[in-house]
């Protein structure tokens, strides 16, 4: 909106021209969502109180989360506000891919606030009903997965896949794209969803998995790096670069009041809502395959869910870890909260950087 305001009048005073460049409009996306989250996180946290809207601890998780009970939950409007915001106001709204990545995260987003709400009115950690919750995600995935074949018969876009490390691998699934992309977006939403259990754990671990494909976006849509790496140069994907610098920028504001000892949680509003942002970015740019090891973090999450599930189900109720998701498996067996943040922090940036070394090794 900004943006296209302001490059109008470039002609008349030149200096406007620098909005042109995706770089410029990024690192303004970034400041702008981090000076949103910073300035309104305080006054989200105190009506947030003020209202009584407070997280609700599970009786059967670890036993030093008990003191967190209470503290102002449904944070994720404010990760949202903070990116939308700027995205919208930096990013060039005649964009297609733009408003596919707004809506879908804001979409998202309402289905995490509807499961908070619940869990708010009734004090309980029973939200949405399981299978309405998924039934929502799965039925946006679709909407999503539909919208871009509509694009792709129209040329606007491809259903094909690019393998990582293979060079020509690239198949095109056609129709079968559909549940292939509402896959990705309800993996990847849940993923996050079940890695925010700890202060901090999930923003900052998204953040960093954004941060790569931020960068991952700008080199899709530049012809110059797009041909070096070569990967299949998808120019209108360079927009999704001032998402992707929102998203870092917000996600870095609200870190600084969710960090250990958390001032605020996101809830299912962030939650869903980042995950669903982050896989709307590799469907965008065709970086679909990436997202394993881009967020190397949230598929480790799941996937101890789904082994710690299977092996109690398998066995007549043994269990393959303390508990489920891994980080409370770390905690009960003695590293204290900071350190499975910091250690899976760690963690994230080696997987984002392993994602980031997978465009030279063709």
């Amino acid at each position: 909106m900004l943006f296209n305001v302001l490059y109008r009048f470039h002609t008349q005073l030149s200096v406007l021209n620098v909005t042109r460049y995706i770089t410029f409009r990024t690192a303004a996306a970034s400041l702008s969502a981090l000076a949103i989250s910073l300035i309104l996180g305080p006054w989200l946290i105190r009506k947030l109180r003020e209202f009584q809207i407070g997280q609700v601890i599970r009786t059967e998780g670890p036993q030093t989360h008990k003191p967190k009970a209470g503290t102002p939950t449904m944070g994720g409007l404010l990760i949202l506000a903070a990116a939308l915001v700027p995205t919208l106001l930096w990013a060039d709204l005649a964009n297609i891919y733009v408003w596919i990545a707004v809506l879908t995260t804001s979409g998202y987003g309402a289905i995490g606030f509807a499961d908070d709400y619940l869990k708010i009115i009734r004090r309980s950690h029973h939200g949405l009903r399981p299978r309405y919750k998924m039934g929502f995600q799965v039925l946006f995935g679709l909407a999503v997965g539909a919208s871009l074949l509509v694009l792709a018969h129209n040329n606007l876009y491809s259903t094909r896949l690019i393998f990582p490390f293979f060079k020509r691998l690239i198949p095109d699934l056609g129709w079968w794209y559909l549940p292939f992309a509402a896959f990705v977006l309800v993996a990847a939403s849940n993923a996050v969803n079940l890695t925010d259990g700890l202060d901090g754990l999930a923003i900052s671990t998204f953040a960093i998995a954004a941060a790569a494909y931020t960068a991952l976006a700008y080199v899709t849509g530049h012809r110059v790096f797009a041909d070096y790496l070569l990967l299949v140069r998808f120019p209108p994907a360079a927009e999704l670069t001032v998402f992707g610098g929102s998203l870092v920028g917000a996600s870095l504001g609200f870190l600084w009041y969710n960090s250990y000892p958390a001032e605020i949680f996101m809830g299912d509003v962030g939650s869903l809502a980042l995950g669903a942002a982050l896989a709307t970015i590799a469907i965008l740019i065709k970086q679909e395959l990436l997202l394993p090891i881009v967020g190397g973090i949230f598929v480790l999450e799941a996937v101890s869910v789904i082994l710690q599930v299977a092996y109690f189900k398998s066995t007549g109720g043994k269990r393959l870890f303390r508990m489920s998701p891994l980080h409370h498996h770390f905690e009960l067996i003695g590293w204290s909260e900071p350190k499975v943040i910091a250690r899976f922090v760690i963690l994230g940036i080696i997987f984002a950087l392993l994602s980031l070394a997978t465009l030279k090794l063709r």
